[in-house]
């Protein structure tokens, strides 16, 4: 009996043990599990954080440039901007002493830019200084075509025959943006 005694104690051991090591197995297995699921988590976070601190910086950046952004924006014309860059082609005229008007726009022009004709009227210096405005316009501008002529006209309050100037012009806006 004594014999049994210590035999059902070794055997209740040795379940023990082997419960015991399954236990230990389980709980290290979870362990390393949920380690490598933290470290994931870790580098997911680290990631976005590091978009984030990206995403600021960029921010900051447009913040830092937004005037320059603004006056390099001027340059260009987009397509639903054609009527102010034509009004401030009109606008330009009356600073020459000159008269303007948009005679033809034409966007479909191989996709080469707006092309717009242009009527100006005014004295011969008017229509230089005009010319002059465009050319240091903030704009790319192609002139294509230009053609200057002298019109008489009627006579003038004192009986003298006046006379003027017309041109046409035919610019292509280089900086469009369809």
């Amino acid at each position: 009996m004594k014999n049994n005694s210590q035999k059902l104690k070794l055997i209740l051991l040795a379940v023990s043990l082997t419960a015991l090591g399954s236990l230990f197995v389980f709980f290290y297995v979870k362990i390393t599990d949920n380690n490598k699921k933290a470290e994931q988590s870790l580098e997911t976070w680290a990631k976005e954080e590091h978009r984030r601190e990206d995403i600021k910086s960029l921010n900051r950046l447009l913040e830092k440039i937004k005037d320059d952004r603004q006056e390099l924006d001027t340059h260009f014309a987009k397509g639903s901007d054609v009527v102010p860059f034509l009004d401030t082609l009109e606008k330009l005229a009356p600073e020459a002493g000159a008269k303007a008007e948009v005679s033809s726009v034409d966007t479909k022009a191989n996709n080469s830019g707006l092309i717009v004709g242009l009527k100006v009227s005014g004295s011969f210096e008017a229509i230089y200084k005009f010319l002059m405005l465009l050319e240091n316009s903030p704009y790319e501008l192609n002139f294509l075509a230009m053609d200057i002529h002298s019109v008489t006209g009627g006579t003038s309050g004192k009986g003298v025959k006046s006379s003027g100037w017309e041109a046409f012009f035919k610019i292509q806006l280089l900086s469009f943006i369809p």
